[in-house]
């Protein structure tokens, strides 16, 4: 477990939270004395993870609740769970019981998904919200740093208020190039107030390049 803590750079002050999110019901129900197992941690971890995400889109983005919910739910997915617990090698360090175990339990998705909000939970009750913030926040922002659009704010709404308040002005976006092959294009696009174009943004798809031209714009306005 040492050397878990290492590589999360976070030490137990009470290492049998830490246990807890490292034992999978199945080895608890194979002990004669029955050891707490990670379910109830993982519940909470579950809710932790939520509150840390949400509050972080909400206060870092424009999106519309809609889009903030459905933006919220692709980062709190197994999937990314699953991913964030490979990044440490959790699966090295999980509890399971013999049957489990022999069934190829280790890298289930799912199981390492469940111990690594336990984790969550583990970090939470030892030591709170913003130690827990601060543990968490890098592995949610390299999984909004893979979403296809840029996720920390919503550029192209943003854009669009501030030139609203200027009625006279029409705002419009153009796509100028497309580079490299079907299968893997680019994407670059410039944006314009009236004639004038005020940002260019390359992406993977249209939206995205539209959105990187709208940041560029919003920047430059210094805002």
């Amino acid at each position: 477990m040492h050397e878990l803590e290492k590589t999360i750079g976070y030490e137990f002050k009470n290492e049998g939270y830490l246990r807890t999110a490292l034992t999978h019901s199945s080895y608890a129900n194979e002990m004669r004395s029955r050891c707490p197992y990670n379910e109830r941690q993982e519940f909470l971890g579950d809710a932790v993870l939520s509150i840390i995400v949400s509050d972080y889109l909400f206060k870092s983005s424009h999106l519309a609740e809609g889009d903030l919910t459905k933006l919220r739910a692709s980062i709190v997915c197994e999937k990314s769970l699953w991913g964030w617990a490979k990044e440490i090698h959790l699966g090295d360090y999980i509890l399971l019981g013999k049957g489990e175990e022999n069934s190829g339990g280790r890298e289930r998705p799912s199981i390492q998904a469940d111990a690594f909000e336990a984790l969550i939970a583990a970090v939470y009750l030892d030591s709170g919200m913003e130690r827990t913030r601060q543990f968490l926040m890098p592995f949610v922002l390299r999984s909004l740093e893979n979403e296809e659009k840029p996720a920390f704010k919503d550029y192209k709404t943003l854009l669009q208020e501030i030139v609203q308040k200027n009625p006279e002005e029409q705002l419009s976006y153009e796509l100028v190039e497309e580079r490299g092959p079907d299968h893997d294009k680019t994407f670059v696009v410039q944006v314009k107030i009236n004639s004038n174009v005020i940002g260019h943004g390359e992406g993977k798809s249209k939206k995205a390049a539209e959105q990187m031209a709208a940041k560029e714009a919003v920047e430059l306005m210094g805002e």
